[in-house]
This record gives C-alpha cells, sequence and structure tokens, in this order.
C-alpha cells in the first residue's frame, strides 16, 4: 500500500493517453480513477465531444482527475488550446476518498508534462464553461 506522503501509483497508460491528447489531439478530454493503489484511465472523450458531454460522465458521488483539451479563440481572433487539469472532488463522497485523491493529486499532475491550468471542483457550477473560458486567456 503507497503511503499519503507518496500517493498512489500511475498507470503507464494515463501518461500514454495524456500524450496522445496532447501531441495528437486524438482526445478531446480523458478522466481518471484510483483503482486500488493506482491511477487509471476511466473514460476517453472523443476530438468531437463538447464540455457538456465531459461534465456529464464525471460521478455525482466519487472523486475523479481529469483533462480536458479546450480549444477557443482570443480577443485577437487567433486560434488556441490550453490543457485543464480538474480535481473533481464532490461534497457528496466519501472522506477517505477525498483524503487519497488529494494526497495523490501532485505526484499525479507531476506525471502529465502540458497542464496548463489547474481547477479544483467539488459542486459543478465550480467549473463551469464560464469559469473555463475565463481561465483560458
Amino acid at each position: 500500500m503507497a503511503n499519503a506522503t507518496s500517493g498512489t501509483a500511475v498507470h503507464d497508460e494515463c501518461k500514454l493517453k495524456f500524450l496522445e491528447l496532447k501531441s495528437k489531439r486524438n482526445y478531446r478530454f480523458i478522466i481518471f480513477k484510483i483503482e486500488g493503489q493506482q491511477v487509471v484511465v476511466e473514460k476517453l472523450g472523443s476530438p468531437g465531444d463538447s464540455y457538456d458531454d465531459f461534465t456529464a460522465l464525471l460521478p455525482a458521488n466519487e472523486c475523479r482527475y481529469a483533462v480536458f483539451d479546450f480549444d477557443f479563440i482570443t480577443p485577437e481572433n487567433c486560434q488556441k488550446s490550453k490543457i485543464y487539469f480538474i480535481a473533481w472532488s464532490p461534497e457528496t463522497s466519501k472522506v477517505r476518498m477525498k483524503m487519497v485523491y488529494a494526497s495523490s493529486k501532485d505526484r499525479f499532475k507531476r506525471e502529465l508534462d502540458g497542464i496548463q491550468v489547474e481547477l479544483q471542483a467539488t459542486d459543478p457550477s465550480e467549473m463551469s464553461f464560464d469559469i473555463i473560458k475565463a481561465r483560458a486567456y
């Protein structure tokens, strides 16, 4: 069992899929979960999926990590993209689960090179599309 300071192990597939999202843009988002003592890929969003498709897949009572590739147009009319890391920790999830996700987050995030914005959300309103747009600039 991994101790609280080291967090959980990260499955190689997590890093591989993240690299594919970042470099090849094969996915719009990736949802990760902690299973046993390691972080694994739970769901992959296809490039045509929307932010609503993504948020609909986050469980209401369980924690998750996720990355979302957000495309936007700057005020100067330039097409850009930013990769968001979202730590989803709903108030209704179990305390132990929240603790495990919180203690493993930084180590997991370090494995994903290229994250540009981080959000911590305990409620859907804390990661609304308006917040995602506002944090892009």
